[in-house]
């Protein structure tokens, strides 16, 4: 074919050689390869030329047993897991140097496995650099890491004494029980806002929390400001100053204090305040606390939202508490409305005809009243409600709320089941609490159980309360170990439950495993 004259076309017959790739001979073994600027076939560059030369194999990182974290030079501290990202990103700080100083780019990196309690950390790296006239290659290079075990700064203060502690946050609530406190510690529990605190103790009316850096302290804080209405107070005390550096240790407080009204608490609202939400109440029932508190007027089911800074204009109190609640028995229900959903929760209102359980037998008092419980409420059922028809108030609100209003004799708070004492198939965690024996009141502990069952007999009644926790199965319930129950108590379905993990009972049916393999080989 002429040059400049077109390619034949395909099935013209015509003979077209095929297109190779050119070859030539290794320099050194004379394999015939692909040509290159070296002109050496790989095996020969590798045999030549080191990449990994001056590269460091062995290396060493700190480790403090306690915290589960790494030492990151200079005086950081990181939490990794094993075989984590964040292991492998401390890991290659330290040989970023020797490779930036050698011109040597890392492609790649994973670890190679190794016993836990070898102290060692294994390390398989991927580098590639530039060699003769331009040829990259590319090679593996294996470092090892010896785990040196050093408490940090933290914890070694912790483990010397447990009193040096840097900041403390004292968390308290002015109310007569402690359900809010049971809460807060699930959500701390979930959301692992208590594992830096050096230790937790338990103080009249609330919780210390010791940490050893005011940074993790205000983290508490902050969080607690995201899920209950606090007010905080901060202050700081001078421990020592050193006059030639200019260095000075304080001590910082954190004084919390938790707003006062609770769910399920009854306010009788100031005309003033009624106003200011809009014609809302005079008497209002707390139906959720969270960093708002939400009230309910339960006969005309609104709403509002108020926030910790409106709460404090107008600081106002609870007429009647939880502890205060009377069981009724309904009679007969009508329903006044279709039902709604406010804010998650379903409501509707009836008109009820209740009595007084402690009543019967004894006079025939019959209240009718109306209820924002009508979905949950069938002639026959017990329910929870403040009793204003034989209650002793010392409340000015509720006195002109008395006077002014129409107020009803009875308002019902929520239905109420049969108590019965039974074991269940889930349990929860606890923060380790130390506990001061010396200021126990009698009959102290027996109180703090029963806010406890309470606070699980809550749990189960009500799925928006155990939605923010974790529920774990109790590995030691069975099944022929439950009481007959009614039907129409509630329960905490299976499907909610987390398994509860213990890492030592399964390394020791591990070896037990193994010793019983080892005699069947023997």
């Amino acid at each position: 074919m002429l040059p400049g004259s077109a390619a034949p076309a395909a099935g013209s017959g015509m003979f077209v050689p095929a297109q190779t790739v050119g070859t030539v001979l290794c320099c050194i073994c004379g394999v015939s390869m692909s040509p290159n600027p070296a002109n050496m076939c790989a095996r020969c560059l590798r045999a030549r030329v080191d990449i990994t030369e001056g590269v460091p194999r062995h290396a060493a990182v700190v480790y403090c047993p306690d915290c589960a974290s790494y030492l990151q030079p200079p005086r950081s501290w990181l939490r990794a897991t094993p075989e984590s990202p964040e292991l492998m990103q401390i890991l290659l700080r330290r040989l970023t140097r020797p490779l930036a100083r050698l011109r040597v780019s890392l492609s790649g990196a994973e670890f190679v496995f190794s016993e836990p309690h070898s102290k060692r950390l294994r390390l398989k790296l991927r580098l590639r650099r530039e060699v003769l006239n331009g040829v990259v290659l590319e090679q593996t290079h294996p470092v090892e890491f010896t785990v040196h075990d050093r408490l940090c700064d933290a914890c070694s203060r912790a483990q010397s004494n447990p009193d040096q502690w840097v900041a403390v946050v004292q968390l308290r609530q002015h109310v007569p029980h402690r359900r809010t406190f049971l809460y807060l510690e699930q959500l701390l529990l979930k959301h692992g806002q208590a594992s830096l605190a050096i230790r937790v103790a338990a103080a009249p009316g609330g919780l210390d929390f010791f940490f050893g850096s005011r940074s993790h302290a205000a983290r508490l804080v902050d969080f607690l400001t995201t899920v209950a209405p606090i007010h905080t107070n901060t202050a700081k005390q001078l421990v020592s100053h050193d006059t030639k550096s200019s260095v000075y240790n304080y001590k910082y407080t954190f004084s919390v204090e938790i707003c006062p009204i609770c769910r399920e608490d009854l306010i009788a609202l100031s005309p003033q305040v009624s106003r200011d939400l809009g014609g809302l109440g005079p008497l209002v029932l707390c139906i959720k606390v969270t960093n708002a508190i939400a009230l309910l007027d339960p006969l005309t089911l609104r709403v509002h939202h108020l926030e910790e800074k409106k709460y404090r204009v107008y600081n106002f109190k609870a007429a009647l508490t939880s502890k205060q609640l009377v069981e009724y028995i309904v009679l007969d229900i009508e329903h006044e409305s279709p039902e709604i959903s406010i804010d998650g929760s379903r409501y509707q209102l009836a008109y009820a005809q209740v009595a007084r359980v402690s009543d019967f037998g004894k006079n025939d008092t019959i209240f009718t009243v109306r209820t924002h419980l009508g979905h949950l409420l069938n002639p026959g059922d017990t329910a929870l409600g403040y009793d204003l028809y034989g209650a002793n108030l010392n409340d000015d609100d509720m006195d002109t709320a008395m006077t002014r209003h129409n107020v009803p004799e009875v308002i019902l708070v929520k239905k109420s089941y049969e108590k019965r004492s039974r074991t269940r198939r889930w349990k929860l965690k606890r923060l380790p609490m130390e506990e001061d024996g010396a200021n126990k009141a009698k009959g102290d502990e027996e109180k703090r159980a029963n806010e406890y069952e309470e606070f699980l007999r809550d749990l189960e009644n009500n799925p928006e309360i155990r939605f923010n926790m974790n529920l774990y199965k109790d590995e030691d319930y069975r099944s022929e170990m439950a009481s007959t129950i009614g039907d129409d108590v509630p329960t905490v379905p299976i499907e909610e439950l987390i398994e509860d993990l213990s890492l030592g009972d399964d390394e020791e049916d591990e070896e037990e495993e193994g010793n019983a393999h080892t005699g069947m080989v023997a």
